[in-house]
């Protein structure tokens, strides 16, 4: 063989073994990058879709010109962005994929309570929200603490979470929010006299500390601690999910509450959520270039969830004061509370949630319900 040929071949070999010990490197570096996820950060939410060339992004503001500022308010309700259900289907991959992003952020099992044996009466807790604050472990709270994870080994085919915006009034949704295998709600919002737009079925609620005070007055009389009861007694064995260590000042609502539940022996299960829980989703979503500043009870319930739902369908979110159609729409189904969606004060970003949450249900990863149920076109 000429020498000029075996010298060609030769540097063919040469290049082709540098291309591929760059590219074992290359998929070395990945693989270390995914599994300290929670400390280098995930790689933002891009999944491949349709193809192998396209790629749909659930960055909020992906499609935003580079050094133009953010935007502080989500696309008007009707316009090209608004998501749509015709053609939705869900994509098991990629709920999947993003089930794994967030175990490297937070195990929902493991955080979604406080554990009997990890405190006891008289511990000190610093507040997650002001962390020169403290409490202490109350005999009340250490005796209602469970014992083993309220979620543990627990999963479900298709699970439905339940926000309170008023774009479910006359929705008719009762009935299919109550035929998923497990529903989430929010706030202990009422659902005896909304059953026909809300459903009954309750497999966990949460409550925050205020909502003792603004929907049950401090159970300051007795028809307010019946009330109270009644509620609580219609949840039967659902997990009561009460973020009692957030922020300081809502202590002796969490004792009125915990207190009706021992002296009534309620089957109701209460749960309290990890300290580390709050600051695990909201630093999952930051590094998915999710600019959030607090999470929202909604965006934590799906976060969670995640760990132990298959498909996830949301009904009730909804940041906008009018609908599609330009009707009012009530901040909460069930009061007359009004609210900014956009305020610099709020702790919450809820329309840059909504923005995020319908580019997953574009990529078929859940499903935003915000129309009439009665039939297929009046979803979104």
């Amino acid at each position: 063989m000429p020498f000029d040929v075996r010298s060609l071949m030769f540097g063919i070999v040469t290049v082709l073994v540098v291309f591929l010990i760059i590219a074992d490197i290359a998929e070395v570096e990945e693989e270390n990058g995914n599994s300290a996820g929670s400390k280098r950060g995930v790689p933002s939410l891009r999944y491949r879709v349709q193809g192998p060339s396209r790629t749909v992004s659930t960055e909020p503001d992906a499609t935003r010109k580079a050094g133009s500022p953010p935007s502080s308010s989500p696309a008007p309700p009707g316009s090209a962005n608004e998501p749509s259900s015709r053609g939705w289907r869900f994509s098991g991959t990629l709920s999947n994929q993003i089930r794994k992003d967030i175990l490297r952020f937070l195990d929902a099992e493991r955080d979604i309570s406080i554990l009997k044996g990890t405190l006891k009466p008289g511990d000190v807790i610093h507040y997650v929200f002001d962390r020169q604050s403290t409490t202490n472990v109350s005999e009340n709270l250490h005796a209602l603490l469970p014992t083993t994870s309220p979620m543990k080994n627990r999963h479900y085919q298709r699970c439905a979470i339940v926000g309170n915006s008023g774009i479910l009034l006359n929705s008719s949704c009762g009935k299919e929010i109550d035929s998923h295998d497990f529903v989430i709600r929010c706030n202990l919002a009422p659902v005896q006299e909304f059953e026909l737009d809300v459903g009954l079925r309750t497999g966990l609620v949460t409550m925050n500390p205020s909502v003792v005070q603004r929907a049950f007055q401090d159970l300051g009389s007795a028809r307010w601690r019946e009330h109270f009861l009644q509620r609580l007694r219609g949840l039967g064995d659902a997990v009561l999910w009460i973020p009692a260590f957030m922020a300081k000042g809502g202590e002796r609502r969490v004792e009125l509450a915990l207190d009706v539940i021992r002296r009534q022996r309620l089957a109701v299960r209460p749960a309290f959520p990890s300290l580390r829980l709050l600051d695990a989703v909201r630093g999952y979503w930051l590094t998915n270039k999710v600019h959030i500043k607090r999470p929202t009870t909604g965006l934590l319930m799906y976060t969670m969830a995640t760990r132990f739902c298959e498909e996830i369908h949301l009904y009730g979110f909804w940041p906008f004061s009018h609908d599609a159609q330009g009707n009012a729409v009530k901040y909460h189904y069930y009061d007359s509370l009004t609210y900014g969606y956009t305020s610099r004060t709020s702790p919450h970003t809820m329309p840059l949630e909504f923005r995020t949450l319908s580019r997953l249900h574009a990529l078929g990863v859940l499903q935003l319900h915000t129309g009439s149920c009665r039939n297929a076109t009046g979803r979104l």
